[in-house]
């Protein structure tokens, strides 16, 4: 399976990154030891297991410090690695290699380090029919790049931002007075096109949603027991959608009720960087 990432949300990335390392006077390390002519190659390798993602990220990061490096990726995102295992190969302009390695491998370690926790979580389903999917808990500014590296790990993506889909949670319901004030709201507000969710952590709650009608449902912090009563309730007519406190070692139990989804802050806001490195010899 192929993953696409928008080239203009890569580019202006790129060019803040490589802004914020090189400030006003560039590599200045770089600039007094390496000559102005030294080539050189490199390899990007694993130093642990994984899944890949950020691929082109990392190859515009080279390309951007110099378009006559080269970057042949041995791999594509969204690819289990093992310790050792070649990534990427780099072969060009020494100076420029250097001055983008850092901002290459940030990328690429965090992205993968997202891609390989999903995949963690998205083995541990896989014997049901729910998804893993993440939510809005992710590094300001890098969330398309995240939820990006959570497709690459198998799982699914929640809404990118407040302005693609209502998700009417506690709050809302507390300051609209109810779970029904707050759908009836909702429903004269958006367009037909427009998808809503709200939030129950009751049984209680979920009877007023169903008699008021929503395309998908969040039982927030719910036991199995309650989820599989939730499950049964719906029977079907909306997307149930779990949350609250989900981990590797629950998640299976929580897949097992029959719910269709299962929201992981912890796919972004919890993923160990993956052990990347660049080794590099003189030309």
């Amino acid at each position: 399976m192929s993953f696409d990432l928008s080239p203009l949300l890569v580019d202006d990335a790129i060019s803040a990154a490589l802004a914020e390392d090189l400030g006003r006077a560039g590599d200045i390390t770089t600039q007094a030891t390496i000559p102005a002519r030294a080539t050189a190659r490199a390899v990007i390798a694993a130093r642990e297991t994984g899944v890949v993602a950020g691929l082109p990220l990392a190859r515009a990061a080279f390309r951007r410090m110099d378009q006559n490096i080269g970057f042949e990726a041995w791999l594509e995102d969204g690819a289990n690695v093992a310790p050792r295992a070649i990534v990427a190969r780099i072969d060009g302009p020494a100076r420029a290699i250097l001055s983008a390695e850092r901002v290459a491998l940030n990328y690429l370690g965090r992205l993968s380090g997202v891609a390989s926790l999903t995949a963690q979580y998205a083995a541990r389903v896989a014997h049901t029919k729910a998804k893993v999917c993440d939510t809005r808990k992710t590094t300001p500014l890098l969330r398309a790049f995240e939820k990006y590296a959570v497709r690459c790990g198998g799982g699914a993506n929640h809404r990118f931002g407040l302005d693609d889909a209502v998700l009417i949670k506690d709050n809302h319901i507390a300051v609209a007075g109810g779970v029904v004030p707050a759908l009836r709201a909702a429903k004269r507000f958006v367009g037909h096109l427009v998808k809503i969710e709200i939030e129950v952590d009751t049984l209680a709650q979920l009877k007023d949603v169903l008699a008021e009608g929503a395309d998908a449902v969040l039982l927030d912090n719910m036991t199995p027991d309650d989820l599989r009563r939730a499950v049964e309730m719906v029977g079907g007519r909306m997307i149930c959608e779990a949350s609250g406190g989900v981990t590797l070692d629950t998640v299976a139990e929580i897949a097992e009720t029959g719910v269709d989804l299962i929201s992981v802050g912890a796919l972004t806001h919890s993923a160990k960087v993956l052990d990347l490195g660049l080794d590099i010899e003189i030309a």
